[in-house]
């Protein structure tokens, strides 16, 4: 039995029966497809979605094709890698607009369907509009710059190369190792054109999602370095999330009293007040979990890359001894920093690695003393949330401790760049496993509005959160209309500080006198240090459609932030805050930002003889 549709129709029929399956539970796989429409798609694979309808496949508008990508990726990490979304663009910018985008969802690690219009692969006339001409490939398209940010591409030239290219595409979009941006490239005539189509290509198919176990000889020997170590620490990443296994890391947590610090990615693995959560390490880590990182002599990652902020540019596990053990799904993570590697799920290898160190606990003195650790950073959080004054304007460190008091455990934290990073790692009190979203590995500006709407999309009981600073804003604040048009009540925290002040605060330490980074006029002398540009975002979230309350004060942002979690309707809450004061704890671990080998200007020299010392103490493990 066949059924004759176009490759458009055909395609997105064929995605409304994807499924995938973990530990007996059954997940659709494409939740929605986002779309833009141009000339490249309209005729096809827009017709194929109006023609469906939106029980088959719903179809979301976005407002700018990189944001549709981030909004897909977070309503990914929000399920946990079990559902994704798709996005369809136009040939031309449409379609390299997805590039940004596509390279943080690989980076990361989290699966997005690109749909991308292509040129015509009959070639009526060669160049169509906005086709890329190129004097040594005829065959090249701009779709090609999607290759080196995907796992999967493939180009779909002929109507049967669907059938293997999409059952390719979801074999990558559910596999835990391989996951990442997958493009099928769609010549905008070829998804017009009808083919006699399986009926079998359109039955419901489910893709198990495998949970690997542990080999029992790399399981005996990560169990006899845990046995054998004296100040042993935990490093939880991403993985943990997106395995559920943090029920599984508590239980080994309480079994051997090792501590457990987090990646940007990991935090919320445990909750911020169990006895045996230290907090994030790192650059932007706590000083307990520095500490306790810095003398290790075993460390346990689980389910992390290992980053330069994690390792703080290879200076932070400093114990010449040190050895490691990763568990990780994936062998090239689980074979890094010289480790013995466990590769397995997440869950599982935790579980397996409890039960072989069953009896097993850390010493009453080691348990102590980062128990000591723990209650001295809360007094320091305590201290830079705490703010006295209700009059006064706060600081960056007082807004989280307005918004700390304000979340429930259900709330959903999102950011990715600027200062805030740093200080939420450092700082932010995780309650459950996906209320901290710091998209950290892209660090993308202009990530958190359209992330904010894939997270309410993905958890639509959950209240959701975007923090952003006027930089980012000015990145992407296009999706507040689709969150209107949507209406989805997500949080909008706009922090007036005027210009790039991390970056501005980074080029202060390397030697670049900040040149560049604030928003402000030009001076006599042609740099921007005249007085700050009168731009109202304030009035421009609200003329996209948004409800906006102004803070100018501490006693303002409290009321403004508990108005907004009550709301139904998405809302700006817009605050300048003051520098931050001495009560905010800045960078405990180093990280590496080369500096100027030679300079003439005073502030470059000091700069690079502060890093000289600082890079002497990198190291490799071997």
């Amino acid at each position: 039995m066949t059924r004759r549709l176009t490759v458009a129709q055909a395609l997105v029929e064929f995605l409304a029966h994807q499924y995938t399956e973990r530990d007996g539970h059954r997940h659709r796989l494409i939740g929605a497809c986002w779309g833009i429409f141009g000339h490249g798609n309209v005729a096809g694979l827009g017709q194929a979605l109006v023609q469906a309808g939106r029980h088959t496949m719903p179809y979301l508008q976005g407002r700018n094709e990189q944001a549709m990508v981030h909004a897909a990726t977070a309503y990914a990490r929000q399920r946990n890698r079990l559902s994704a979304q798709a996005v369809t663009t136009s040939i031309g910018p449409g379609a390299t607009n997805l590039v940004t985008g596509a390279a943080l969802a690989t980076v990361n690690r989290l699966p997005v369907l690109l749909l991308p219009g292509d040129a015509f692969a009959t070639r009526p006339a060669d160049p169509v509009l906005q086709q890329l001409e190129s004097p040594y490939a005829g065959d090249l398209s701009v779709n090609d710059a999607l290759r080196p940010v995907s796992r999967w591409f493939d180009r779909v030239h002929r109507p049967e190369v669907l059938i293997p290219a999409a059952l390719q595409a979801v074999r990558v979009l559910t596999d835990p190792v391989e996951t990442g941006a997958v493009t099928l490239a769609l010549p905008q005539d070829v998804q017009t054109e009808a083919w006699d189509w399986p009926e079998r290509f359109f039955a419901d198919r489910v893709w198990h999602v495998r949970r690997p176990a542990p080999d029992a000889g790399e399981l005996d020997r990560a169990a006899r370095a845990v046995r054998a170590a004296r100040r042993p620490v935990i490093v939880a990443g991403g993985g943990v999330h997106h395995s559920e296994a943090e029920d599984a890391l508590r239980e080994l947590a309480d079994a051997t009293g090792i501590p457990v610090a987090s990646t940007q990615a990991g935090k919320g693995s445990l909750r911020h007040d169990h006895p045996a959560d230290v907090g994030g390490v790192g650059h932007t880590g706590t000083a307990v979990a520095d500490d306790l990182a810095r003398t290790a002599d075993l460390v346990i990652g689980v389910g992390t890359r290992y980053t330069d902020f994690t390792t703080a540019s290879g200076t932070l596990f400093a114990d010449p001894a040190v050895r490691f053990v990763n568990l990780n799904v994936a062998a090239c993570d689980a074979h890094k920093m010289a480790a013995l590697p466990l590769v397995a799920d997440a869950r599982t290898g935790l579980a397996a690695l409890t039960g072989a160190l069953a009896g097993h606990h850390v010493a009453p003195e080691y348990e102590g003393e980062y128990t000591a650790g723990k209650q001295a950073w809360q007094a320091v959080v305590d201290a830079a949330y705490a703010a006295p004054d209700p009059g006064a304007r706060p600081t960056q460190s007082q807004l989280l401790g307005a918004l700390d008091a304000v979340v429930g455990d259900d709330d959903v934290v999102i950011n990715a760049a600027g200062s805030l990073p740093g200080d939420l790692h450092r700082l932010w009190r995780s309650r459950s496993p996906r209320q901290y979203h710091v998209e950290y590995g892209y660090s993308c500006m202009g990530y958190e509005i359209p992330a904010a709407i894939g997270v309410r999309l993905a958890a639509p009981d959950r209240p959701v959160w975007a923090l952003v600073g006027d930089g980012t804003y000015l990145m992407m604040p296009t999706e507040i209309v689709t969150a209107v048009q949507e209406g989805l009540p997500v949080n909008l925290v706009l922090v007036q500080n005027h210009g790039y002040a991390s970056i501005g605060g980074l080029s202060r330490q390397v030697g670049a006198e900040g040149h560049g980074t604030a928003y402000r006029f030009r001076d006599p002398d042609g740099g921007y240090t005249g007085d700050p540009l009168p731009v109202d975002l304030a009035a421009n979230a609200a003329s996209l459609g948004m409800d906006v309350l102004r803070a100018d004060t501490v006693a303002q942002l409290r009321d403004a932030l508990a108005a907004a979690r009550a709301s139904d309707r998405p809302t700006c809450v817009h605050v300048e805050t003051a520098p931050a004061t001495g009560a905010t704890p800045g960078a405990q671990a180093w990280w590496d930002v080369p500096v100027a080998a030679t300079a003439t200007r005073p502030a470059a020299v000091e700069a690079r003889e502060h890093y000289e010392r600082e890079v002497a103490a990198r190291r490799r493990p071997l």
